[in-house]
């Protein structure tokens, strides 16, 4: 093993249940000191991927490499406990008849008593429960508990530790803070971490790298700043975030719209395609002329729109919107209050360069030797 061996490697690993495959020729490596995330809907296999890595679930094809030596392929497969993985799951699993201290000592198996009751304390210090170590986990608070659950996954200081959806059990108000200790004493310790998750502002919030799956796959990979600024279709594009849709049809390589037209080089004359602008990328003025007197390029043209709602979120104001020219649906968020009534005329730009142009599904593009994804 070396500095650059990955602490978790999955190859080409495949899980077929009942004919139909919930993992399909995924692959994925784990350095150490970073979380990486799986993130995608229910059913897409992330979990289903973590159990392969923790050695709960045997793959039907693929290998599992722990600090490079293969733990699980076709000819073996050991066990969750001869893999020095942690691993923490969303109900904590904590043991009701043992106490804080002992729960957190549990993993420290071959060692000795003042060696098990320091590494104890050390933790226990670290999540900010000092003075529990007596207490049960039924006289804790759901944070504290999962306090208690992320001290013991650490305790034996794995190499790599597992999380599925470890914060879902947490009152809001409290998870923020809870996920922010965890990140940082997880970076303390220098753990490699795969942490699974449905909520994209969790993956965002705690992530270095994001695994994007759907249907088994993983379809997207890098670092969350990547993928929320150069999603890789629709779908990706409005995980993350609210999205208002602008479809048009091409004629030669432009796409009119009621923001004037868009270049949609590579694609076919006639080829539906979607213009995607998130809500907080669309621009708002009671006039034209407070469009911009002298509109930049990235402004666009302005379209005139009718407010059908607005409401008031706390932190912004989202204003709902139909177009006057085309009856487009549109939606715009706002900083603070800005509440105008249903009927409203207010004249909306879009930034161009905030914009994601997606040719629809199943639609050809023309052959092009400098575009990689042109097919005949």
């Amino acid at each position: 093993m070396t500095e650059t061996t990955p602490r978790l490697e999955l190859q080409d690993i495949g899980r077929v249940f009942d004919g139909h495959a919930v993992v399909d020729g995924l692959s994925l490596s784990l350095v150490a000191g970073e979380v990486t995330c799986l993130l995608g809907p229910s059913g897409c296999g992330k979990s289903t991927t973590l159990r392969i890595a923790a050695g709960v679930d045997r793959q039907s094809s693929g290998r599992v490499l722990v600090d490079g030596e293969v733990v699980s392929d076709d000819n073996r497969h050991l066990p969750p406990e001869k893999r020095a993985i942690g691993l923490m799951f969303q109900d904590f699993a904590l043991f009701p008849h043992l106490s804080v201290a002992d729960n957190v000592a549990f993993g420290l198996m071959g060692r000795s008593r003042a060696d098990k009751a320091a590494r104890v304390a050390e933790l226990l210090g670290r999540v900010d429960l000092d003075g529990f170590g007596a207490k049960y986990p039924h006289q804790l608070s759901g944070g504290e508990q999962q306090r208690v659950a992320l001290a013991r996954a650490l305790a034996p200081q794995p190499r790599v530790l597992l999380m599925d959806e470890p914060f879902s059990g947490l009152d809001n108000r409290l998870r923020d803070g809870i996920r922010d200790e965890t990140l940082s004493l997880l970076k303390e310790e220098g753990t490699a971490v795969l942490l699974v998750t449905h909520e994209p502002e969790e993956a965002m919030r705690m992530a270095d790298k994001i695994a994007l799956m759907r249907g088994g796959r993983i379809v997207q990979f890098g670092a969350p700043y990547n993928l929320y600024n150069a999603p890789l279709d629709r779908e990706a594009a409005a995980f993350f975030s609210d999205i208002n849709v602008i479809h048009g049809v091409v004629h030669n390589a432009l796409t009119e719209t009621p923001f004037g037209q868009f270049l949609t080089p590579g694609l076919v004359d006639g080829a539906d395609v979607e213009i995607i602008i998130r809500p907080q990328h669309l621009k708002m003025d009671f006039d034209r002329a407070g469009s911009g007197p002298n509109p930049t390029p990235t402004d666009g043209v302005p379209a005139r729109a009718i407010v059908e709602r607005s409401r008031f979120m706390g932190a912004e104001s989202l204003v709902e919107f139909r177009t006057e020219q085309d009856g487009i649906e549109l939606k715009a968020t706002v900083p603070g209050v800005f509440l105008p009534k249903p009927g409203t005329p207010l004249w909306l730009t879009i930034r161009r360069d905030r914009c994601f142009v997606f040719a629809c599904r199943d639609q050809r593009r023309v052959a092009n030797p400098y575009d990689q994804e042109a097919v005949a």
